[in-house]
């Protein structure tokens, strides 16, 4: 009996409805990546409005945890197989030693975690909260991975400190917040939509 529960779960995460859910997300997070190719007044300041935390949040939102890190995974392998889907159209396995991969790898907690948030408070305020913890984790994953990759495999300048490395995030983090509450906002309104079964 539990057997075939077990079976029955697994057949329902791999489903097809479920690879292409995570096939589309993964395509949204290799256009995400490269927006300003396509549209360069997305640049402000210098800071390029990338939109994968965006699209990573949203996966978690509207798919749920598992579905949503699934998304991410694949995004992540298909870069590490060698296409052009990370920023500036990099890809290839020797992107791990990029001091950025930890934001790629942050993406597959941030749509887990987003995910499990909304599974608990399906109300448009949990939401919110899911996307901004998120983007949370977005953030320290990253940087975290960032500074350590240059402190031991990159060259880092000598001034390099811990500190320079979250000042460093500080620009782009005004547009991330407004993202993650507009990706709140949104996820709410397309989950109820598409009603997508967690």
């Amino acid at each position: 009996m539990t057997t075939a529960i077990v079976k029955t779960r697994t057949k329902s995460a791999m489903s097809p409805l479920t690879l292409v859910y995570s096939g589309m997300f993964a395509a949204l997070m290799m256009i995400g990546a490269n927006i300003t190719a396509f549209a360069p007044f997305l640049v402000v300041g210098g800071v390029p409005i990338t939109l994968q935390t965006f699209f990573a949040i949203l996966a978690g939102l509207i798919l749920g945890s598992r579905r949503g890190a699934l998304a991410m995974t694949v995004y992540m392998f298909i870069g590490l197989a060698g296409a052009p889907v990370f920023a500036r159209f990099g890809g290839g396995f020797g992107s791990i030693l990029s001091p950025t991969f930890g934001f790629i790898v942050s993406f597959i907690f941030v749509a887990f975690i987003a995910g499990k948030i909304v599974e608990k408070n399906g109300k448009l305020h949990g939401y919110i909260i899911a996307a901004l913890v998120g983007m949370s984790v977005n953030y320290l994953v990253g940087t975290n991975w960032m500074y350590y990759a240059y402190k031991f495999w990159a060259a880092a300048p000598d001034a390099f400190t811990y500190k320079v490395a979250w000042l460093w995030m500080m620009p782009p983090l005004p547009k991330d917040i407004i993202l993650s509450v507009l990706a709140g906002i949104f996820g709410h309104r397309m989950y109820k939509v598409l009603k997508v079964r967690r």
